[in-house]
């Protein structure tokens, strides 16, 4: 019975935590709510915004096309008016200049009748022999209505329900976009952004991914094809970005609307080739490496040992050279100047002929040659800490998974003592070998 005061205050307690735990999750929700709500009406908001600067837009532009093409067709009036009545001008003045003539004589030959036979002889001669030098017999042509222009408009009243028909289809208010983002992986120095089609009903022909830091007002353009999944490098570490994405429609033009923007930052630190090594150029954040004309060889390393066991390293050939079986793109437990190949003790590494060696030994297994545009992913995971019970001579196991052209290989890797991260490195015997690692 004394117990029992105690075990109240025990449930107690439990009650004021469960509903104090209970009252941070519906907090929770209400946040969501609130979130949701405020996506809603400034999306409505935005949208409104988008649909009244467009149609006026498209009215102002319209109203430019009626009135240029008026222009047009005035001109052309102007142009037929001008050349068919030149003509009619000139016909004009010479018929104007006849009637002159002709009532000139008229004045002329009444005087020299009304001065009768005798005193006026010599004006009826003068006007007589004056009259036989005008063809008083030859009249122009005047063309008939028939034969000149008589202009019109040739309207098409149809355009009207062409154009209504077209005006009443433009446009959509959708609801939700029919692509959004599905997952963000952070890698060093990029991400890589997944996206998915959540509307059954619409075909993709293309997506367009875009990305922008936070403290930005511009997204900008990163990616256009028909992948659903894309790595977007240059990403500074422990920086936000935020990242969109949008699709076409199979046989459309348009884009659809974007998906809801997911935040997302990289907390690794970027790979980078060591600088000033003769041999190699760099870029300018150090992820590319092209190997250059000069003489000088061995291995190219990273500045520091930046890949750790469990993440995936990608190398990505942009360009290639004349091939040689020392070639090497691989990671290793530590630097060894000095060493023209990764084809060594403590690394691990493919030649550029496929050839995969381990700790300097060829493995029966081989890879596809690498070419131009070929992707070699390296996955390290940890298999066995301490010492072995073998005469391998390693007491750290390494399980190793080598892929490139979409082929395989998976064995171990025993090193002399462990280690929490590794370097990578290249080697190149001839110029034009292009490297970009992430």
């Amino acid at each position: 019975m004394e117990l029992e005061p105690e075990l109240l205050l025990q449930e107690a307690r439990e009650n004021v935590e469960a509903a104090q735990s209970y009252r941070r999750e519906l907090g929770q929700r209400l946040q969501g709510l609130r979130e949701a709500r405020r996506q809603i009406k400034e999306s409505a908001s935005q949208t409104r915004d988008v649909l009244k600067q467009h149609f006026n837009d498209l009215k102002g532009t319209l109203g430019k096309l009626l009135d240029e093409r008026l222009v047009t067709l005035l001109q052309e009036v102007d142009t037929i008016e001008q050349e068919t009545i030149k003509p009619l001008d000139d016909c004009q003045k010479l018929i104007e200049h006849g009637v002159n003539t002709a009532e000139d004589l008229v004045q002329e030959g009444e005087i020299a009748i009304l001065g009768g036979v005798g005193e006026q002889n010599e004006k009826l001669w003068n006007f007589t022999k004056k009259a036989s030098h005008i063809q008083l017999d030859s009249l122009p042509e005047v063309p008939l209505l028939v034969d000149v222009p008589c202009l019109s408009a040739q309207l098409d009243d149809s355009i009207l329900n062409r154009v209504k028909d077209h005006i009443f289809k433009h446009g959509t208010v959708a609801s939700r976009p029919p692509v959004q983002i599905e997952e963000l992986i952070e890698k060093p120095g990029g991400i890589i952004v997944r996206w998915c089609k959540v509307d059954d009903d619409f075909t993709a022909q293309d997506y367009r991914l875009q990305f922008r830091k936070c403290t930005s007002n511009h997204f900008e353009d990163v990616y256009v094809g028909s992948e659903t999944e894309f790595i977007v490098l240059h990403i500074d570490p422990n920086v936000d970005y935020q990242f969109r994405v949008c699709a076409r429609g199979d046989g459309r033009q348009e884009w659809s609307p974007w998906s809801v923007p997911q935040m997302g930052h990289s907390t690794l630190v970027p790979h980078e080739w060591t600088a000033g090594f003769e041999g190699y150029s760099l870029s300018s954040r150090r992820n590319i490496a092209l190997r250059n004309d000069s003489e000088s060889s061995g291995v190219l390393y990273s500045s520091a040992p930046t890949y750790f066991c469990g993440q995936t390293l990608t190398f990505r050939v942009e360009t290639v050279g004349q091939p040689d079986r020392r070639d090497s793109i691989g990671v290793c437990a530590e630097k060894q100047n000095g060493c023209d190949s990764l084809q060594r003790d403590q690394a691990v590494c493919i030649s550029t002929n496929g050839a995969v060696f381990v700790n300097g030994k060829e493995m029966t297994n081989q890879l596809p040659a690498v070419t131009s545009g070929s992707t070699v992913t390296f996955d390290v995971e940890a298999v066995t800490l301490g010492s072995t019970n073998n005469n391998e001579g390693g007491n750290f196991k390494l399980r190793v998974t080598i892929s490139s052209n979409n082929r395989e290989v998976v064995f171990d890797w025993l090193l002399e003592q462990s280690c929490g991260s590794l370097y990578f490195g290249c080697s190149f015997f001839y110029p034009g070998w292009k490297v970009l690692v992430f």
